[in-house]
C-alpha cells in the first residue's frame, strides 16, 4: 500500500512539473455551454483542480515535515483534522501561505465560474 502510494505522489510530482512547464493546452472544440462563463467546463475545473494536486503533492514532498504532518491526520475524524489543521496553520504561517497560494486557482476558478462548472463529473 505504502509503495502504491508513493508511486502515486512521484508521478503526480512529476505530472505537475509537465503541467508547470506546459501549461494547460487549450481546445479547440467549442463550449458546450454557451451561457456559461469561458473556460468554465468541466474539463476546465478538472484540469485546474489537477494542476492543483499536483502541485500539492510537489510541496508536500520538498517539505518533509508538513508532509509528515497532513500523513499522521489519517484516520481521525473530520473535526479533530479540522482543529489540527487550523492549529498547524497558525503555528506555520509559511506553510498557510504556501499552500493558500497553491489552491488559489481553485478558488479562482470556482469564484468566476459559480455553478456553472459541475463539482465531478463522476
Amino acid at each position: 500500500m505504502k509503495t502504491m502510494v508513493t508511486r502515486r505522489l512521484v508521478t503526480a510530482a512529476l505530472a505537475c512539473s509537465a503541467f508547470t512547464l506546459f501549461g494547460a493546452i487549450p481546445t479547440a472544440t467549442a463550449d458546450p455551454n454557451p451561457q456559461a462563463p469561458p473556460n468554465c467546463t468541466v474539463a476546465d475545473l478538472e484540469g485546474v483542480r489537477t494542476g492543483v494536486q499536483f502541485a500539492t503533492s510537489a510541496y508536500l514532498f520538498t517539505h518533509p515535515d508538513v508532509n509528515a504532518f497532513f500523513t499522521s491526520l489519517a484516520g481521525l475524524p473530520r473535526d479533530q483534522v479540522l482543529a489540527k489543521v487550523k492549529a498547524y496553520m497558525a503555528d506555520n504561517p509559511q506553510v498557510k501561505a504556501d499552500i493558500t497560494g497553491i489552491r488559489q486557482p481553485l478558488l479562482d476558478i470556482k469564484n468566476r465560474c459559480g455553478a456553472g462548472v459541475a463539482p465531478n463529473p463522476v
